[in-house]
């Protein structure tokens, strides 16, 4: 018995087969772009990430003939508004959680509902990443569209409505949207009717406990090559099927996940909503996890913005890569200085997320002489980077949530040195799980525990997550760190006014 976990992030998707023990027994991926039609736009093409995502299914099923798949679940990217027709096909670009263009429609919502009380009613703070405002931005620019649309989903039901025939969302995924009431689990029906959103123009909610929501299409099914049914599961929020599969499943634990963007989820029995985290940012939804909530810092940045270091200034080191088989990035950091590197780097290159929320801010590198080299600067990523990591853990601690030990897991999870970092500029120690694209392998446990593969996710965690490796802090870099972090934290206050006039 074998079980896919479908990871549809924001610049590439995968598709990962999983055995019931959690080895990988076939995976496929692809990139994709975000467009920026606009300052502050980021939206992406959805029925192109759809093709690229079936290429992935098409590719990793073929290679387990011999062990079928039997159950799929999806871990999604959050907030993206997807318009679809009556068929199902996106009617416009994506609307990416990334893009910052709905502060007005954020003016309204706080004036409408106040910001405190949207925020003890869906655990979401008032923020351009979230659903509801892109919505409404939608309503008052594009009111043709608004009229004419069938349904405004996610990718979790975007993607299911094409598999399988119907708009399902996962709890967990939907609980992002500012729109379900975190409480009842279900849409709030004083929301919707507020903003003038229609019940049946969302996807419909997955039951609390997950499972089954449908099968896959005979004539998709057929594409594939299988016999029998591929039947579809709930999933859920790319990051918190990824606290899912690296074990993140009780109170106190915690992740530290870097691909696209960087983020910490920490797992509640109660959603904590403090004001010193809604004034922060910090989101806290519903878990994958059916009793259990969780806290999410988020840096957009994250590893989108080593990947445009990559791109911009590595072209020597890709074509490398390309002939010798060795990582670009390895390549770029390989003569980076073994302490701090006297660079202080804003990585604000889509604004800042939590806790600063200055979606006007700009990425800023400080202190280059012409003895800096391109590997100073591109440890300089990772460090400006970690600062941020430990401004959101900080604020985490300051109110009252305890975290001892981050799960690393993502892209970032895979350097050594990104993870040394991790450990010395936030004097807390981390355990890398042996599988670290965690997001799928949280969706597929999420899929045998849907079909019955395990008794529920404790069993299917302690069945599949296993450890390579604890990273420590050493004492003498944490000190040496705790300067530049004191630095980097007068940083955004000293740029913040001219970097808005940019």
């Amino acid at each position: 018995m074998s079980l896919i976990g479908l990871d549809i992030g924001t610049t590439g998707c995968k598709a990962m087969v999983f055995a019931k023990d959690g080895r990988v027994l076939s995976q496929a991926r692809r990139e994709y772009t975000i467009q920026t039609p606009q300052p502050g736009w980021a939206e992406q093409d959805a029925e192109h990430v759809w093709a690229l995502a079936w290429q992935c299914l098409s590719q990793a099923v073929a290679a387990v003939a011999d062990d079928p798949p039997v159950a799929l679940a999806l871990s999604c990217q959050g907030e993206a508004v997807i318009p679809v027709d009556a068929a199902g096909r996106a009617l416009r670009p994506a609307i990416l959680g990334m893009d910052t263009r709905t502060t007005a429609e954020n003016a309204w919502l706080a004036e409408t509902f106040g910001a405190e009380a949207l925020f003890q009613r869906t655990g979401m703070p008032v923020h351009t990443i979230n659903t509801l405002p892109k919505l409404l931005w939608l309503q008052r620019h594009e009111p043709t569209l608004w009229r004419n649309a069938h349904q405004f989903l996610l990718y979790e039901d975007f993607f299911l409505r094409r598999l399988g025939g119907e708009a399902v969302v996962s709890v967990c995924l939907a609980s992002r949207t500012q729109m379900m009431n975190l409480a009842s689990a279900d849409w709030d029906d004083d929301i919707l009717a507020r903003c003038q959103i229609e019940r049946s123009r969302l996807g419909k909610p997955a039951p609390l406990t997950g499972g089954v929501v449908g099968k896959l299409r005979p004539e998709l099914k057929q594409e594939l090559g299988l016999a029998d049914d591929l039947l579809l599961v709930s999933g859920g929020h790319d990051q918190a099927c990824a606290a899912l599969g690296s074990g993140v499943i009780a109170s106190g634990l915690a992740m530290v996940s870097t691909g696209t963007a960087e983020v910490v989820e920490v797992a509640m029995a109660t959603p904590t909503l403090a004001p010193a985290l809604r004034e922060g940012g910090i989101s806290v939804y519903r878990h994958v996890a059916p009793s259990l909530y969780v806290a999410m810092t988020l840096n957009h940045s994250g590893g989108l913005l080593l990947r445009w270091f990559r791109d911009t200034l590595g072209r020597w080191e890709m074509e490398q890569a390309a002939m010798t088989g060795v990582d670009a990035y390895d390549l770029l950091l390989q003569d980076a200085p073994d302490g701090p590197t006297g660079l202080l780097l804003l990585p604000h290159f889509a604004g800042s997320g939590t806790p600063t929320l200055d979606v006007h801010s700009k990425g800023a590198i400080l202190g280059m002489t012409f003895a800096t080299t391109k590997a100073d600067l591109a440890k300089a990523v990772l460090e400006g980077l970690t600062y941020e990591l430990r401004i959101n853990l900080d604020l985490l601690r300051s109110a009252g949530v305890e975290i001892d030990e981050l799960h690393a897991v993502g892209g970032g999870a895979r350097s050594e040195l990104w993870l040394q970092l991790k450990a010395d500029i936030c004097n807390t120690p981390l355990r890398v799980p042996m599988v670290t694209d965690a997001a799928c392998l949280g969706a597929a446990l999420l899929a045998g525990v849907g079909v019955g593969a395990y008794p529920d996710l404790a069993a299917a965690v302690k069945t599949t997550v296993q450890w390579r490796q604890h990273v420590a802090p050493s004492p003498e870099m944490v000190a040496a760190y705790d300067a530049g972090y004191a630095r980097y934290r007068r940083l955004h206050p000293l740029l913040a006014s001219l970097l808005h006039e940019l």
